[in-house]
């Protein structure tokens, strides 16, 4: 009786068979980009997802309004920052955080979303990266000024 009940309950995805698709959910697909949906509620953009990075794919810049974390399950992931990730690494981004990460050979992340992010428009991930640096930049002339 109770493996009845939990085979009714139960869903599997072999997600070595179903076909990944197009990664749309900025509007226009990313080029290269494709995800699949496991656990995921698309109408308040939060849950659990593949998504896998073609060779030289990049995502869009991005804010992360509610957070996010992922593990790479395959290949290596480079942040906009220069940091590599690899097969095995867990990483976790705080609310606010902005980005985007590239793939030079393709890789795939298992992603934990925490609500929609919020695609960055003309430059706004360089601006907020120039201005998070210019108080070392500032104290670094200024030292430099007293020697």
């Amino acid at each position: 009786m109770q493996a009845d009940v939990l085979y009714q309950q139960r869903q599997i995805i072999d997600t070595r068979r179903i076909a990944l698709r197009p990664d749309d959910r900025y509007g226009e697909p990313a080029r290269g980009l494709s995800w699949l949906p496991l656990d995921f509620d698309e109408t308040r953009g939060e849950g659990l997802y593949l998504v896998r990075f073609a060779a030289g794919a990049s995502s869009l810049p991005h804010e992360h309004v509610f957070g996010e974390a992922f593990i790479v399950l395959e290949g290596v992931l480079i942040d906009s920052d220069g940091q590599e990730l690899r097969a095995g690494d867990f990483v976790r981004y705080a609310p606010g955080s902005r980005h985007f990460s590239t793939s030079p050979e393709g890789c795939l992340l298992g992603v934990f979303l925490r609500g929609r992010n919020r695609r960055l428009v003309d430059g706004e991930l360089w601006r907020s990266m120039f201005n998070a640096y210019q108080p070392c930049r500032l104290s670094m002339a200024a030292a430099a000024a007293r020697r």
